[in-house]
């Protein structure tokens, strides 16, 4: 994102089927965020929300419902941006 826009290194983009997964998965992102240490420039947040925004400075986090992120389509807004693959570390026995 950086080669495009100057606030930011990343775009995460992400979707729930309802308000409720929408919420789950955000407060998933909080704490994770939270117990790595991670401050937040900013979270846009409310209850019964259909779109969160967290910003950690160079990753900015938007977690959607599915047809917001259909009308919205940042995927396509930011097209020019390189995507990055997802890779996930595998979990510890701690985990």
């Amino acid at each position: 994102m950086r080669q495009l826009v100057n606030f930011c290194d990343y775009f995460v983009v992400c979707s729930g089927n309802t308000d409720r997964q929408v919420k789950a998965i955000a407060d998933g992102i909080d704490e994770g965020l939270y117990g790595l240490g991670i401050k937040l420039g900013s979270k846009n947040a409310v209850k019964q929300s259909d779109w969160v925004v967290f910003d950690t400075g160079d990753i900015v986090i938007h977690v959607f419902a599915k047809k917001t992120r259909e009308f919205y389509n940042l995927e396509y807004l930011w097209q020019d941006a390189k995507p990055v693959k997802w890779r996930k570390e595998p979990r510890t026995p701690s985990d």
